[in-house]
């Protein structure tokens, strides 16, 4: 609640609700993500309530809207310097520990830098596991990532 008032937004409920599941995860759910989540805990929340307490979150500066998928926003209610991976085979985001904050309050060309945010493209370490197996079909790939993510994705930051 406390978040939410230094950044100048009303606490609802329901903002309370996104916002506290977004501090919760590292799964770097999309809006649609969101929704499915915290519908499960406060039933009657609207698609639409979901979207617009994002978009006020994003605007307030209380958490990230990732734009590492192509497919659709992902957010992050982790404001610390930190890097976010996609895997290109599987489609997962989750953080990886490289440093970055080295140049954060650093002028640059008389700029204060405040926020950096790197996105790292290539295999996760379970594709790489998997790569030998590389005859598989896109049903089977969709199995393995519906799989992985209810296999408690959410805890780890890594596959």
């Amino acid at each position: 609640m406390a978040r939410m008032r230094s950044a100048g937004v009303t606490p609802t409920m329901q903002r309370l609700a996104i916002l506290e599941y977004l501090e919760n995860t590292k799964s770097h759910p999309t809006a649609d993500g969101v929704y499915a989540e915290v519908r499960k805990t406060c039933p009657t929340i609207a698609r639409a309530t979901v979207y617009n307490t994002l978009e006020a979150l994003t605007k307030a500066g209380t958490i990230l809207q990732l734009t590492v998928d192509p497919a659709a926003a992902r957010y992050d209610a982790d404001l610390g310097p930190h890097v976010h991976f996609r895997c290109r085979l599987c489609g997962e985001v989750y953080d990886i520990d490289v440093k970055q904050e080295d140049c954060l309050g650093d002028l640059v060309k008389g700029h204060r830098v405040e926020s950096v945010r790197t996105y790292a493209f290539g295999v996760c370490a379970q594709c790489r596991r998997e790569a030998p197996a590389a005859g598989r079909s896109s049903a089977k790939k969709q199995e393995r990532r519906g799989t992985r993510k209810s296999a408690g994705k959410e805890e780890g930051n890594a596959p």
